[in-house]
């Protein structure tokens, strides 16, 4: 009987940490700090979130210079987006997973309104989260690298 214990001990462990093991742990959902392209500096702070097997994501906070306006418009987008507060807005959309990424979705540019084809894939660990926005075929556009807020 002593013998058996530790084996029903190990089944039980395997059984409880198997849904563990298959979950992905590594997502793209969560709260991440973007980067500006030219200067290097944080940017904002976004929320990614998964809503019927596709990501979304919201600008949640501007990290402003002195100067800036905290509170900008999308004064150059289009349709419903037009002069709609950035702080708030849904600029990512429609990315489905695709083996090790997320893609076939738009990324909103709210400094000069147009939409891109995007695709984003965690790297790092999950501590990065690279973003590609292209017009037409991926070769064709700019990647940024953002970075897991805590």
């Amino acid at each position: 009987m002593r013998a058996a214990m530790p084996l029903a001990l190990g089944v039980l462990a395997f059984l409880v940490a198997a849904p563990v093991a298959l979950a992905d742990p590594i997502s793209p959902v969560g709260r991440w700090k973007t980067v500006d392209d030219s200067t290097k500096k944080d940017r904002s702070f976004v929320v990614i979130v998964e809503v019927g097997g596709e990501l979304e994501g919201t600008i949640e906070k501007l990290i402003v210079e002195p100067g800036e306006d905290p509170t900008p418009k999308c004064d150059k987008c289009e349709g419903s987006r037009k002069d709609k507060p950035v702080v708030g807005m849904k600029f990512l959309w429609g990315l489905k997973k695709d083996k090790d990424r997320w893609g076939g979705g738009r990324i909103l540019d709210p400094e000069n309104g147009k939409i891109y084809k995007s695709w984003v894939r965690v790297i790092d660990g999950g501590r990065k989260l690279e973003v590609r926005g292209f017009i037409g075929v991926s070769a064709l556009g700019r990647t940024q690298i953002w970075h897991k807020a805590d």
